[in-house]
């Protein structure tokens, strides 16, 4: 690296000179800023004055960029290299893991069943092939009526089995997928016509700048205004202690623990419930209108402990909340709501806010929230009782009485974690600002998203409460909700900060939860939404919009259409997919949904090949929820890595401040023995403490890796007919597959 003071003494001389375009270089391996300097006005007779010295010494600068920008190539390069190399031992100690078996706990499905035999069938189709294009009995193009050779002309029996192939593909098979194909067609351009109009509302949205706005302010500086009563409830499940890398924990913190020393450890803890107890505990709102309630649903005896212990320190300092345990824990987190409801003092309360364990709403959440129902009074005049008593006649406006739920967007701390919470953003993205605004705006109506959002206590109880018969319990009640004549809000900018899944276990048992749970609850409500007393037009919407449209079809046509009709087109020519179908529509769509987080527009090529590979899961859960099947009641907690913002780094740093400073001080008063107890003591818990968890591992997923051996396989015999747009996407939605079904996407476990 060149020295700096050799530039500074460079960049001197030529300042004096005030000729030529100086440039200056700071050299900081491995960054580099280049920083042009407009130089000063010089005559036209001195423009070009013996600068054979300043012209070695700009060449030298260059030279030194052109030096840089190669070692950080060489870098990218040198990574790229390692990771391939790395790849083929990382997949293979994954496939021979004594863990596969595990991995894919559920029995063979009948999916996967199905895929194994179109994976057989395009093996021995492309084995045929391969023959007759050796032997020059492939066709390029089959005419309708397909002439079979004389005996005389058959080549023997392979000859005359691929012969009746060819007839009976072209006659029976052929009419098959292309109807079905057809009918593919015909869904997908519906549905993009839908995500057509859905991106076109919110255009219009943002362009007439359309939002639900508060027409008065109803907290000013004097307290003339009446708080509502709001009751805030966290439900939570085996929320464990989250851990964050020591390397992020010291670049955020390290300016706190510079003066001292902190003991060594690999990780630093968060807990789970902490943070969001804590961020609910701070919510700007009169701590006599104000209660919450800890729902813990958690059956490990020492969550629960630590969790009660939390809302004692709460509770100690003047903050009106309470812990609930059930003893019987049914219905999942319906149940626990539920349980909570029925409290006696929650007829006091107007309205109730949810957050899960891990969302951190801002201190002011509530008062960007509740005004919208406008409830607030005026207070008219004061009237004397006597003992220094007075009675406040308050002037309530009830300017919202329809109004049952106000839904807050979620923010996302882990979005940059990984490719898979990159991917995550663009889907979620979209389902706020595109698809829960446009339907708040025009239709008063929105799937609940479980969180993050606030409810009049009235509005629930006229729907039916929270119930236990899906695991989709908020878009459950909001359906209910909606059909007895409440209104819904969707407020766009009022976000609360929460994480997306970070590995793709997690996340794949999350979709299914919400692709299964909607299906479910359609057969159940179907009956309710025909006989309820709402217009026609909004029973169209819900069931064939908000059910079948963006529920079932949507999935259906995904997994059909590229999974399953697009490989076999490969091997039954005659049933062709059109170019469009197959690169334009996808792309465009893509780059719709890409839009409300356009910072993500680099990865849409893999948001679409990701899009395509989880079609199977949402098809999967589509089919068991429809169907009732036995994973379609089946809830499995979303598993979190319990990220934190850089103001609870900055909490934990302080308390690791303190920790350290008592820790020295206990170290200046202990003898020598107390302190090698004390060592021996921390070993013994060190060795302890891993083999009190399981250690975890990457799952191997079948269903993925059969699709990705039959797309591939499918790619290998668009190379016999010259087909390249289909090879490249089959290639790449093939390699999508296997990379995802070895679990090499989202987060990796050593």
């Amino acid at each position: 690296m060149a020295p700096r003071s050799g530039l500074s003494g460079w960049w001197a001389r030529e300042k004096q000179q005030q000729k030529g375009t100086p440039v200056v270089v700071t050299m900081e391996n491995p960054n580099y800023s280049v920083l042009e300097i407009p130089a000063a006005v010089v005559d036209e007779d001195e423009a070009f004055p013996s600068t054979d010295k300043g012209r070695g010494k700009n060449a030298k600068q260059f030279t030194w960029v052109l030096l840089l920008k190669a070692h950080h190539a060489a870098g990218r390069l040198a990574s790229a290299a390692a990771l391939l190399w790395a790849l083929p031992g990382v997949v293979g100690r994954r496939l021979l893991s004594r863990r596969r078996a595990a991995a894919s706990s559920e029995k063979p499905h009948l999916l996967l069943k199905l895929i194994r035999a179109f994976l057989f069938f395009s093996l021995v189709t492309l084995a045929f092939e391969l023959i007759a294009h050796w032997n020059r009995w492939h066709f390029q193009q089959l005419p309708e009526n397909l002439h079979l050779p004389e005996a005389t002309e058959i080549q023997g029996w392979m000859h005359s089995t691929y012969l009746y192939w060819l007839f009976f593909r072209a006659n029976y098979i052929a009419y098959t997928i292309q109807t079905l194909s057809n009918m593919c067609i015909v869904l997908f351009i519906i549905q993009s016509l839908d995500r057509l109009a859905l991106c076109f509302g919110c255009f219009w949205i943002r362009l007439k700048k359309i939002k639900p706005k508060i027409e008065e302010e109803p907290f000013k500086e004097d307290d003339s205004y009446k708080y509502p009563m709001v009751l805030v409830q966290i439900p939570m499940c085996n929320e464990r202690e989250v851990k964050i890398s020591s390397s992020s924990y010291k670049k955020n913190c390290s300016f706190l623990i510079q003066s001292t020393v902190i003991t060594s450890r690999l990780i630093e803890l968060i807990q789970v419930y902490e943070q969001s107890i804590s961020t609910v505990c701070e919510i700007d709102w009169p701590r006599d209108r104000l209660l919450i309630q800890v729902l813990d649903d958690s059956d490990d005896e020492t969550i629960q402990r630590l969790i009660s212990t939390e809302v004692s320190k709460w509770s100690q300092r003047g903050v009106n909340i309470v812990y609930r345990h059930r003893l019987v824990r049914t219905g999942y987190k319906a149940g626990n709501l539920k349980s909570a409801m029925s409290c006696e003092y929650v007829k006091d309360y107007e309205f109730v806010a949810i957050f899960d364990a891990d969302f951190q709403p801002n201190p002011d959440f509530l008062k960007l929230t509740i005004p919208h129902f406008k409830v607030f009074g005026n207070a008219l005049k004061s009237i004397f009782l006597g003992m220094n008593c007075r009675l406040l006649l308050y002037d309530v406006v009830q300017g919202n009485p329809e109004l049952g739920l106000v839904q807050a967007r979620w923010s996302f701390i882990n979005t940059n974690e990984n490719l898979l919470t990159r991917l995550q953003n663009i889907n979620l993205a979209f389902h706020f600002e595109v698809e829960q605004q446009v339907n708040g705006i025009f239709l008063n109506f929105f799937g609940f998203n479980g969180t993050a959002g606030v409810w009049r206590i009235k509005a629930l109880e006229d729907s039916g409460g929270w119930l236990e018969r899906t695991t989709v319990e908020d878009m459950d009640i909001a359906v209910r909700a909606h059909l007895h004549g409440w209104k819904f809000i969707f407020l766009n900018d009022v976000k609360v900060l929460c994480e997306v899944p970070e590995s793709f276990e997690a996340y794949r048992k999350q979709q299914h939860r919400w692709h299964s749970g909607p299906m479910h609850l359609f057969r159940i409500c179907l009956p309710d939404i025909i006989t309820s007393k709402i217009s026609i037009w909004k029973k169209a919407n819900l069931i064939l919009l908000f059910f079948l449209l963006r529920k079932l079809v949507l999935p259906f046509y995904s997994f059909t259409l590229f999974c399953v009709i697009l490989p076999l087109s490969m091997f039954i020519p005659e049933a062709e997919l059109p170019f469009w179908v197959i690169c334009y529509v996808p792309v465009i769509m893509s780059f719709l949904n890409i839009l409300p987080a356009l910072q993500s527009f680099p990865f849409i090529v893999p948001y679409l090949l990701f899009e395509n590979a989880m079609s199977v899961t949402k098809f999967n859960a589509m089919i068991s929820g429809l169907f009732k099947l036995g994973s379609s009641y089946e809830w499995v907690v979303t598993k979190k890595a319990g990220r934190s913002s850089e103001s609870d780094l900055l909490t934990v740093a302080d308390k690791e401040y303190s920790k350290s400073l008592s820790l020295l001080q206990f170290h200046k008063q202990s003898s020598e023995s107390e302190l090698i107890e004390l060592a021996k003591l921390s070993e013994r818990q060190q060795h302890l403490k891993p083999s009190s968890q399981p250690k975890k591992s990457n799952k191997i997923y079948k269903k993925e890796l059969a699709l990705s051996l039959l797309l591939l396989t499918a790619a290998a015999r668009s190379l016999l007919s010259a087909q390249g747009i289909h090879f490249y996407f089959l290639l790449f939605q093939g390699v999508s597959f296997l990379v995802i079904g070895l679990d090499l996407i989202g987060e990796q476990m050593s």
